[in-house]
C-alpha cells in the first residue's frame, strides 16, 4: 500500500510536469465525471495531504487517493504507457508532458472553494508545512486504550503513516503493537522519530529502516513474519489486529525487542 512518502513523491512529480501550465487534455475516465474538460485551463497547484492528492486548475480541483494499487505516471508526452489503458482513471496532458493516474481508489473533480472538505478529517500532516508534533499526540491520546499499532495508522490522528512505517517505528521503539497508546512512555518522541523517518525516505524510490539500500535488507520486521529478528535472531511473530472483524490486518514484531 502507497504510504506518505509515495504520495509526496507522486505530487512533486505531478507538481514538475503540470504547475504554472495549460491542460492541452482531461480525458476523466469515471462516469461521474466523464464530461469534466479542463483543456484550456492553467493548473495552479500541486498538493499532497497524507495520502490525498489535490490538483487544482481553474475553479475546480481533482481530488485523488492511491488507495491499494492506485499510482500517478509523468512522462513526455508521446511516451508508451507502463500500464495497460483499461487501468487509466484519468489523462492530463500539457504540450511535452503527460500525467496518467492509473487504478487510483478516490478520483473525483471538486469545487476548488469546497476541496478542503474532502482532507479535513485528517490529522497533521507528516510531510505537511504545517506539521504539528503536538496536536497528533493530542489526537492518538483522545483514545488512550487503543492498541497503538491502530492508532498510528488511523489517519485522523496524523496522515501519512501506512503498515510499513507502523511496522518499522514500533520496532525501532522497542512497542508491542498491542500496547496501549496511552500506555507509551514519551509517545512524542516515539511519533518524531517516524516523522524523521518519512522525512529521510520521502526522495527515495526504495525506502530503507535499517540503513541498507540492498533488496532484501531495508526492513525490520515489514512482511518478515517467520524470519529471525535481525537483532536479537529471535523467530518475528505475527498475528491480526483491527477494530473490527473487517478492518483487521497482518501485524508482525519481535516478542524480545518488543515488549
Amino acid at each position: 500500500m502507497p504510504e506518505g512518502d509515495t504520495v509526496w513523491r507522486a505530487a512533486a512529480g505531478l507538481r514538475t510536469a503540470l504547475a504554472s501550465r495549460v491542460l492541452t487534455r482531461c480525458d476523466v475516465r469515471v462516469p461521474a465525471h466523464a464530461t469534466v474538460d479542463l483543456s484550456g485551463t492553467t493548473v495552479d497547484e500541486v498538493l499532497s495531504r497524507g495520502k490525498h492528492l489535490l490538483i487544482r486548475a481553474g475553479d475546480v480541483s481533482i481530488h485523488s487517493h492511491l488507495a491499494m494499487e492506485g499510482v500517478w505516471h509523468v512522462h513526455p508526452l508521446g511516451t508508451r504507457w507502463r500500464r495497460p489503458p483499461h487501468q487509466a482513471r484519468i489523462v492530463l496532458e500539457t504540450s511535452d508532458q503527460q500525467a496518467v493516474g492509473f487504478s487510483l481508489g478516490v478520483l473525483e473533480v471538486l469545487r476548488r472553494e469546497h476541496d478542503e472538505q474532502a482532507v479535513a478529517h485528517l490529522g497533521p500532516d507528516l510531510l505537511g508545512p504545517d506539521w504539528d508534533l503536538e496536536e497528533a499526540v493530542r489526537r492518538l491520546v483522545s483514545a488512550p486504550s487503543r492498541p497503538t499499532f491502530l492508532a498510528l495508522l488511523d489517519q485522523r490522528n496524523l496522515a501519512g503513516f501506512g503498515n510499513e512505517y507502523v511496522h518499522e517505528l514500533l520496532f525501532l521503539s522497542g512497542l508491542d503493537p498491542w500496547r496501549a497508546v496511552g500506555d507509551v512512555p514519551a509517545l512524542s518522541a516515539v511519533v518524531a522519530r517516524g516523522q524523521r523517518m518519512l522525512e529521510a525516505n520521502k526522495d527515495r524510490v526504495e525506502r530503507s529502516f535499517t540503513g541498507s539500500t540492498r533488496r532484501g535488507e531495508q526492513r525490520w520486521v515489514h512482511q518478515r513474519d517467520g524470519s529471525p529478528c535481525r537483532r536479537c535472531g529471535t523467530c518475528l511473530r505475527s498475528g491480526r489486529l483491527g477494530d473490527s472483524p473487517t478492518t483487521e490486518r497482518n501485524v508482525v514484531w519481535c516478542p524480545r525487542c518488543q515488549r
